[in-house]
């Protein structure tokens, strides 16, 4: 009986979509990227622990690179912890760093600039594709230091928080508010 039943189109139909349905999942979900790590260690800006005092800007030193905002990420999705922080780099140009972030490993992470608020928990998970957002590329590395070039076009003042985005499933790993200093 056994014999017949692997003779019948039908058995080798459900077969091949069976295959099929467990290939896209593997595809989708990629389940092995959450015993994956990737550490990233890029150097950081280096950044006065003091702004300059009024004397030393009256003697035109060279400018030095700055924190323009910062913030320390929460956890959404997976968990994640870290800091962010956007740096004017002496010539002007602006730069975000993900300094000792440690987060999981996913299938379509993207890091995003957001004009949406940092909200904890599931709130949160969703919101920062909801406004403008402006993305700063893939995630190198779901642990480590990281430096992410921005856009000399876009206006880093506009946006409020920073989000390790999931593109394939439209969540938020974690994210952090950025605070003006």
């Amino acid at each position: 009986m056994n014999r017949r039943l692997l003779t019948r189109p039908l058995t080798w139909t459900v077969v091949a979509v069976l295959g099929a349905g467990v290939a896209a999942g593997l595809y989708w979900f990629q389940p092995w990227r959450l015993v994956t790590d990737t550490t990233v260690t890029e150097s950081l800006a280096v950044v006065p622990s003091t702004p300059p005092s009024p004397a030393a800007s009256q003697r035109q030193d060279p400018p030095a690179a700055r924190v323009v905002a910062q913030g320390t990420f929460v956890t959404h999705e997976h968990d994640t912890t870290g800091t962010a922080r956007v740096v004017r780099n002496a010539d002007g140009s602006h730069q975000l760093e993900l300094v000792g972030l440690d987060t999981s490993d996913g299938p379509d992470l993207r890091v995003w600039l957001s004009d949406q608020p940092v909200r904890t928990g599931t709130a949160g998970w969703r919101v920062f594709d909801d406004g403008d957002v402006a993305e700063l590329g893939r995630l190198k590395g779901n642990h480590g230091d990281q430096v992410y070039p921005i856009d000399a076009a876009v206006d880093p003042s506009a946006f409020r928080s920073v989000s390790i985005w999931c593109k394939r499933f439209a969540v938020s790993f974690g994210a952090a508010d950025l605070s003006t200093r």
